[in-house]
């Protein structure tokens, strides 16, 4: 088993070729191949590799599958005895990649 982990919008992600995952709205068109070389740790047929803090001439392909948006989440504030309350919603956009290539 192959897989990788990676970090990209601020966040670090594990990864496996033809797995699909979600990341903070990227400004790409749908169909779009992306390349990443921010990779912490990739891992071929129980062999480790770890960066410091990223690995050299390491590489995951991607393809932007689509653009959504996630669920929904509400913030409530209130201030009790004090009549303030305030509900706010909010969807985050979001783009769905799926993994084409690792190469180490």
């Amino acid at each position: 088993m192959e897989y990788a982990i990676i970090e990209i919008g601020g966040h670090q992600v594990w990864v496996e070729e033809g797995q699909y995952f979600l990341t903070n709205r990227i400004l790409t068109n749908q169909g779009d191949y992306l390349s990443f070389n921010r990779i912490l740790l990739t891992n071929k047929a129980g062999h480790s590799t770890f960066g410091h803090p990223y690995i050299e001439n390491a590489i995951v392909t991607a393809q932007v599958i689509e653009h959504l948006r996630g669920s929904k989440v509400n913030v409530y504030k209130m201030k009790s005895k004090k009549k303030y309350r305030r509900k706010i919603g909010h969807r985050q956009d979001i783009t769905r990649l799926l993994v084409t290539h690792i190469k180490s």
